[in-house]
């Protein structure tokens, strides 16, 4: 068996005997998880250096 650690709580498991709640090791864990996205306190970064996407026809306004 393939044992993997969570990604909330750091614990252990053995991938096979969670599939519902995989890539964590409980509901719970996952309900954090998904806390912590809806709270914003996961992000993915900006790209604040290049120049936002505009199709072609709103290049010339």
């Amino acid at each position: 068996m393939k044992s993997v650690r969570c990604p909330t709580c750091k614990k252990s498991f053995d991938w096979d005997t969670k599939p519902d709640s995989r890539p964590f090791c409980s509901e719970r864990c996952r309900l954090i998880d998904l806390g912590d996205w809806l709270e914003e306190k996961h992000r993915i970064p900006e790209d604040t250096g290049s120049k936002a996407f505009l199709p072609p026809e709103d290049d010339q306004y």
